[in-house]
């Protein structure tokens, strides 16, 4: 990290109720040996551009994931209100300039992934960045849980979900994004692929 880029929050968002999972904490699965939220730490740990600190949003087995030796906090939203639940709480415990939130079911990210979500945030004057990856189907879709986004958008998001949005794509909409694709040559195919089954993790296990 050069002394021009501020410093970054990493936030492993593990706050679901893994319900196509059969309603087992994701987080705490075994990926070729190792909880998936510890797979995900060390993966941002390993970032060309690694991250300050690194937090994690749960909201169920705490002292497992603050076994992890990061800090654990819970969604201050009710009822697992997803994702942007997620994003609240680590805008609120975040004391960087920036925040970058990665989902604890895609163990695969590309180590690359924060500075190139760092450098498209600042080429593109934007207030938040996010990944974007071909489907199975060929198609490029956003992946809006890869987010980088200044921690300035706090009010923004307590008014969005005071008001009762709850939708990723919703909220992102009413800020410059710039869409950072990962679907050049060298990106792994399955960088963005997630474990929402037993089945998934499995499979994800084998590559």
């Amino acid at each position: 990290m050069n002394l021009t880029t501020p410093a970054i929050t990493g936030l492993i968002l593990a706050g679901g109720r893994g319900s196509r999972m059969g309603g087992i904490d994701k987080g705490l699965q075994n990926f070729r040996g190792l909880p998936l939220a510890l797979q995900t730490l060390m993966r941002l740990q390993l970032q060309s551009l690694p991250p300050q600190d690194i937090l994690i949003n749960a909201n169920r087995n705490l002292a497992a994931y603050e076994s992890l030796g990061v800090p654990v906090w819970p969604d201050t939203l009710d009822g697992f209100a997803g994702p942007l639940a997620g994003f609240l709480t680590g805008l609120e415990r975040c004391e960087t300039p920036l925040l970058l939130t990665v989902p604890c079911d895609s163990p695969l990210f590309p180590l690359d992934l924060v500075e190139r979500l760092y450098t498209a945030l600042q080429e593109q004057d934007a207030d938040l960045a996010m990944a974007a990856a071909p489907e199975a189907d060929g198609t490029v879709r956003s992946q809006p849980v890869f987010c980088l986004l200044k921690t300035e958008l706090l009010e923004s998001l307590v008014k969005f979900t005071q008001g009762g949005g709850r939708k990723i794509d919703a909220w992102t909409a009413q800020h410059r994004c710039a869409i950072v694709p990962f679907d050049q040559s060298g990106d792994s195919p399955q960088a963005f692929a997630n474990a929402n089954t037993l089945a998934e993790l499995q499979q994800l296990e084998s590559i």
